[in-house]
């Protein structure tokens, strides 16, 4: 199989249409489309540590759910760490695939898969998305859920970090049990609202902004920012499985495929 052929059926798994519109994710830097796939990389950011594993690894594709570029580049000369990284990748041959805002909004995707983690039940699509930013399919991105019994803020707290793998998070509580979650995996501060309009008790994202929090003890709904990789990441090894069941598909089952589980941003 080659790179061109494994995006491809990963595009027919994971649609471009259901992308925000100022999204960049897909097929980003490829230096032989035609190339027959060596090995496979998976992980959340496609950083310079990430890159480094990929090579180190044999591997000739790079899948993230975070696109290598966002912005355009005016110059690849390596001096600064986008050029740098593409510069790398095109001389070891590797080639990059992202799926981001629309894995967020894919069924079992970033968002449904948080919400098993964290045991969530009667799983419903809230919040942005859908029909917004060039996003036609109609998914929103949030999820929201119950619990299968009320519990306090603290409990609920600990739920969160043991799922998570958190030393500690940010929360703030509005003094009332938690039955029903809303979740959006990443930067949730624009989702707030449509988090309270849901009936959430509890809305769990990555990051928050400061104000949001100060807000939350008289807003109705308690807020938890549990970190934009700690979130996300629970997707990598889903994706991953999605990858090894094209391969095999494909008779190309002996092709490798493993995970990057490395961040350098984190709680402590």
């Amino acid at each position: 199989m080659t790179i061109q052929q494994l995006y491809d059926a990963l595009e027919a798994r994971i649609p471009r249409s259901l992308s925000c519109g100022w999204d960049n994710d897909g097929l980003s830097c490829c230096p032989d489309p035609a190339a027959p796939v060596r090995g496979v990389l998976v992980a959340l950011d496609a950083t310079e540590d990430a890159v480094a594993a990929a090579e180190r690894r044999g591997c000739n594709l790079l899948v993230t759910h975070h696109p290598l570029l966002f912005r355009g580049l005016r110059a690849v000369d390596g001096a600064d760490t986008s050029s740098r990284k593409v510069l790398r990748l095109i001389r070891a041959g590797i080639s990059t695939a992202a799926f981001h805002t629309r894995l967020d909004a894919l069924p079992g995707g970033v968002n449904d898969t948080l919400a098993a983690v964290l045991g969530l039940h009667d799983v419903l699509p809230f919040g942005s998305g859908a029909g917004e930013d060039g996003n036609p399919a109609g998914m929103p991105l949030g999820r929201i859920g119950s619990l299968p019994a009320p519990e306090s803020f603290d409990a609920f707290c600990a739920r969160v970090r043991a799922a998570l793998h958190l030393p500690a998070l940010l929360g703030a509580g509005c003094g009332r049990d938690i039955r029903r979650v809303a979740v959006l995996g990443g930067a949730g501060d624009d989702d707030v609202d449509a988090a309270r309009a849901a009936g959430a008790d509890v809305f769990v994202t990555g990051e928050l902004r400061y104000h949001q929090l100060c807000d939350a003890p008289y807003g109705g709904m308690a807020l938890i920012a549990a970190g934009h990789y700690h979130t996300e990441f629970p997707v990598v090894p889903v994706l991953a499985d999605t990858v090894r069941g094209i391969l095999r598909a494909a008779g190309d089952a002996d092709v490798p495929v493993s995970l990057y589980g490395g961040t350098r941003v984190q709680i402590r």
